[in-house]
């Protein structure tokens, strides 16, 4: 198995829009959907030099198989928000997420020195909070009513992960 990450480019915009538009892929996410290419496109361009987010295309055998970055990116105080969208059923269930994981986090310890990335993840959303506590992460608290998405209100864990002591 080969899995990769690589930089988000402007010819992976038709993938993420079909992955984020999959009613299996975005029960837990929470965009208005469905997402368009033509304004994915306007997105693209607007994040594409930006220095507060990392934005990375997963590749199983060279394929494109996910999305997987580091948002609100904070050299400061040496953090970042981890989040990941794996693509078809075809690439669930073989340690994809997994292994692209490992790989973001040791980019952000190696090359963006963050010592810390966190995440957010729905109360509900167990097989995500199975994959994130097998990586490393650690909840760290309950948010309640932390989001009205589509009218509903949602309570979200928040993981972290320490980076320096991750990769002792």
């Amino acid at each position: 198995m080969s899995v990769g990450i690589r930089k988000f480019e402007e010819k992976d915009i038709p993938y993420k829009v079909k992955w984020i538009n999959d009613d299996n892929n975005n029960k837990y996410l929470h965009y208005d959907l469905p997402i368009r290419e033509d304004k994915t496109l306007i997105w693209f361009k607007s994040i594409v030099d930006r220095e507060d987010r990392a934005d990375y295309t997963i590749t199983y055998n060279n394929e494109p198989a996910g999305l997987i970055g580091l948002l609100n990116i904070d050299k400061k105080n040496k953090k970042a928000e981890y989040y990941i969208c794996l693509g078809g059923e075809e690439f669930k269930g073989k340690g994809i997420a997994y292994e692209a994981t490992k790989l973001l986090l040791e980019m952000a310890y190696k090359e963006l020195d963050l010592i810390k990335v966190y995440l957010y993840t729905e109360k509900d959303n167990i097989s995500a909070q199975k994959l994130f506590e097998k990586i490393g992460f650690e909840k760290e608290g309950l948010l309640k009513k932390d989001l009205i998405h589509n009218g509903r209100n949602i309570d979200r864990y928040v993981y972290g992960i320490d980076l320096e002591q991750y990769f002792k």
